[in-house]
């Protein structure tokens, strides 16, 4: 048996908010998922995400917030971590406003999905995403796949298929 993790990336909308879908895939022998799962949580506890999900996207996007805070770098996690969201908690305070509801919601969100990863510097995300990735790359047991829809030149009447589900076909 296999235990097979599937994500994906955009909007099925057409034309939507993106101009591309991509569906991705990780398959694992069951007899495997074990181990791997026990590989992956001794990366992530070296980093303090026990119990975080991963986001690729949002660990790798610059936290300017902590580009804010002085000497943040050498601080030590548990600082960094209260710095950063003492700075939010005023930076969201700030943006109640009529005129900013906007700008608040998507700061809100923002601050949301980086919440987890506060304490972690962007060279030190970038570090984890990168021991994640080579501890997948050294599984010569599981397969990665992926399928990418140019939603640009998707034409739904002949493919007969929305875009989720032609990724998911293919």
């Amino acid at each position: 048996m296999i235990f097979c993790y599937i994500d994906e990336s955009g909007t099925r909308d057409i034309p939507g908010n993106t101009s591309h879908y991509v569906l991705a895939g990780l398959s694992i022998p069951v007899s495997k998922w074990k181990q791997c799962e026990m590989e992956v949580q001794r990366v992530k506890a070296k980093y303090y995400l026990n119990d975080t999900e991963i986001h690729t996207g949002w660990m790798l996007w610059p936290i300017l917030e902590q580009s804010k805070i002085e000497d943040f770098e050498t601080l030590d996690q548990a600082t960094r971590k209260y710095e950063v969201e003492k700075y939010r908690k005023s930076e969201l305070l700030r943006l109640q406003t009529a005129k900013t509801q906007k700008q608040y919601h998507k700061t809100k969100k923002n601050y949301r999905h980086t919440r987890d990863d506060i304490h972690l510097t962007l060279d030190e995300r970038k570090q984890f995403v990168l021991e994640i990735a080579k501890l997948i790359g050294s599984w010569s047991f599981c397969r990665l796949f992926a399928e990418c829809v140019d939603k640009t030149h998707f034409k739904p009447a002949i493919a007969k298929l929305s875009v989720d589900e032609q990724a998911f076909e293919h």
